[in-house]
């Protein structure tokens, strides 16, 4: 039903889909705002309430005592990933976790989950691994998964309880050793290694990744003798559209700044509204499937040559396209025309 242009849901729409939309649009906010949201309420509690001991209390313990948790593996709660709410979210789109038929595990050993790619917010790869009730405890049952993002992000208040509480860990070479140097094994260390940059290419068409320049990952993974999993996302640039920001506009000018200021990359998302398909900050409902692909054997050497980190980082490069070229057809509408490009 069109007014005034608007393409509006029909009045009938089931109550399921109604509260799926509501879902997949609040938490693209809290993920999106909630550092903002945390600020502003920790200042109205301290200065317009009478709770302002509480926030002295609680900030001292997110800065000062437990600042490094998420460096040390986090603090995870089985009873957050399986939120109600985590569901409805994932049957939005709807994602799904897959992996290549042949792919297994080794229960004794850490993985290093290669994701791409990034999107306006990476949420393949957040339902995947976040979401106590996703595919991945079937599919591997004796490993734990770890999304390791930004530390920034756990300067936050209130938010970074809530990417605790989920399982997200820091990205920073101090969580990285911690985890996958385990003795024990069982940990599947999830990094999107595009990171923020990939958010200004994330709309439908051609899938721009970033990863020439992007070589940490394999030094890690050679420190410690860590497989290498490439990982892929199909759909998930199709979830937003966004403002025209080719290189060298006003638009890129002005997000390339903040990003190098900040360390946040931020775009303009052309989504749909709660009630209308026209404009919004809700994510389009289109499929994304998250495929795991097979995992490259590395060899340990804590103290890596260039050419030993470049000719790993050539093989991840090309077993990422294979896995790609072979999958995309059962993923992709129009597949003859969707391209890989690596930057």
């Amino acid at each position: 039903m069109y007014v005034l242009g608007v393409k509006f849901a029909p009045v009938n729409t089931p109550v399921e889909k109604r509260l799926q939309t509501l879902a997949a649009g609040v938490g693209f906010a809290t993920l999106l705002f909630g550092g903002i949201v945390g600020a502003i309420v920790m200042l109205y509690l301290f200065f317009c309430t009478n709770y302002w001991p509480e926030v002295i209390i609680y900030l001292v313990w997110i800065y000062v005592i437990d600042i490094d948790i998420c460096d040390e593996g986090g603090r995870r709660f089985e009873w957050v990933r399986k939120w109600a709410w985590w569901r409805y979210i994932t049957d939005y789109y709807p994602i799904r976790l897959q992996r290549v038929p042949w792919v297994q595990l080794d229960p004794k050993r850490n993985y290093l989950f290669c994701c791409f790619p990034h999107g306006i917010l990476p949420t393949g790869a957040f339902s995947a691994f976040c979401y106590g009730e996703s595919e991945f405890r079937d599919l591997f049952p004796n490993h734990t998964p770890h999304l390791c993002v930004l530390k920034l992000l756990f300067y936050s208040p209130l938010l970074r309880d809530l990417m605790l509480a989920v399982g997200m860990c820091s990205v920073s070479a101090k969580s990285l050793d911690s985890l996958l140097g385990s003795d024990k094994g069982g940990n599947v260390v999830a990094v999107v290694v595009g990171g923020a940059e990939e958010t200004f290419y994330a709309k439908p068409g051609n899938y721009h990744v970033v990863l020439k320049n992007r070589k940490g990952f394999v030094k890690m993974a050679l420190k410690h003798g860590t497989p290498l999993v490439p990982v892929f996302s199909f759909g998930e640039i199709d979830l937003f559209n966004q403002v025209r920001n080719p290189k060298g506009s006003a638009v890129r000018r002005l997000q390339e700044w903040v990003k190098k200021v900040t360390g946040v990359a931020f775009a303009i998302p052309l989504g749909r509204g709660f009630l209308q398909y026209s404009f919004g900050l809700v994510p389009l409902r289109k499929p994304v499937t998250t495929i795991v692909g097979q995992p490259i054997e590395v060899t340990k050497n804590p103290n890596p040559t260039r050419e030993e980190i470049d000719d790993l980082h050539a093989q991840f490069v090309k077993q990422l396209m294979k896995l790609f070229e072979e999958q995309k057809h059962n993923y992709l509408h129009h597949k003859e025309d969707v391209s890989l490009i690596i930057m």
